[in-house]
């Protein structure tokens, strides 16, 4: 089933979640006559304005932009238009009632978890974080509450344990697209039934900060590893090396942050938490514990790292430059 040419959608997101939605959305007859996106917001060292990744796929396919800074600014305009559907990917805002209420068949959401579960602005490093072995999409129509709405459809995504926030954000990402895509014509044509969410169910996730990717070695290996995947690429799990300075002097607090690691069974004496020991084939690990006792339990074996303005390399590499990080305890 296809659209009439008449058809006018809206779609609203910002980061590359969304960006991959609306590119794979305007490659088809549902192509949106208008985008709505974040303010361009400074980056780098020379904190140079930059366009989010939505707006610069809106821009490759022409379609129009519209960045207000403030959501109900843009309340005329939409009604001006007065759209059929309004979607909504990774926009990080809560839509007022008014605007909900402009399109013909509503707002539709594309949310990167299986609702009612993870609710909120991360659900894919919560799912990560949470060990899950499964999550998944879900299209909603759209209400007044943070990912409330009645579920029009689900698609589940199996994990496979290693995936990062960057690639499963991505696989999620695709996987929503195509469910909608292949869900707009149905609901248009009010041949797809929604479905309440059971509030019994209802699970939230936070925001993170850039303070919640430091590692706290009491906690499992099992769980860093998570930690890992989960803050990959932003904010990073890292940690402290006090590098000792001449004659066991006070040197220099090194920011380490890890990359890829796995986890090592112990199989003796447990050192220190955060001890850094050396393996036979010139990689690294570290003592870890398992909260809430902190106990010393199995070891984080490090296969990829990053020191602070450095270019990512191997734990074999870090130990060539630095042979006197063996032995140390990370803080």
């Amino acid at each position: 089933m296809k659209p009439t040419q008449s058809l006018k959608i809206i779609f609203i997101g910002t980061p590359e979640f969304g960006a991959i939605v609306l590119e794979n959305l305007a490659k088809t007859s549902f192509k949106p006559v208008l985008v709505v996106t974040s303010l361009d917001k400074p980056n780098g060292r020379e904190q140079d304005l930059t366009p989010s990744s939505t707006k610069l796929v809106a821009e490759k396919h022409n379609i129009p932009v519209i960045q207000p800074e403030k959501i109900r600014e843009i309340v005329g305009k939409l009604k001006e238009i007065k759209p059929d559907l309004i979607v909504v990917a990774a926009f990080g805002k809560i839509l007022p009632k008014e605007i909900l209420d402009i399109p013909k068949h509503g707002s539709l959401n594309v949310h990167p978890s299986l609702l009612p579960k993870y609710r909120g602005p991360s659900p894919i490093q919560s799912a990560i974080l949470d060990g899950e072995e499964k999550t998944g999409v879900t299209i909603i129509l759209m209400d007044e509450k943070m990912d409330h709405g009645p579920i029009i459809k689900q698609q589940v995504v199996r994990l496979e344990g290693d995936e990062t926030f960057e690639n499963l954000s991505k696989k999620l990402a695709e996987s929503g697209a195509t469910l909608l895509i292949n869900t707009i014509s149905f609901w248009l044509k009010e041949m797809i039934e929604s479905t309440p969410q059971d509030e019994r169910d209802a699970t939230y996730t936070k925001i993170f900060i850039k303070e919640d990717g430091e590692i706290n070695w009491r906690k499992s290996a099992k769980q860093i590893k998570r930690e890992i995947r989960a803050f990959y690429p932003w904010p990073g799990s890292y940690t402290f090396w006090e590098r000792k300075g001449r004659w066991g002097k006070r040197g220099q607090t090194i920011r380490i942050k890890i990359i890829k690691a796995e986890v090592l069974k112990s199989s003796g004496i447990p050192y220190p938490l955060g001890k850094t020991v050396a393996t036979e084939d010139k990689k690294f690990y570290i003592q870890c514990g398992g909260i809430p006792s902190g106990t010393p339990t199995d070891f984080l074996l490090v296969e990829e790292l990053q020191l602070e303005g450095g270019k990512p390399i191997s734990s074999q590499e870090l130990l060539r430059g630095y042979p006197d990080f063996i032995g140390t305890v990370l803080k």
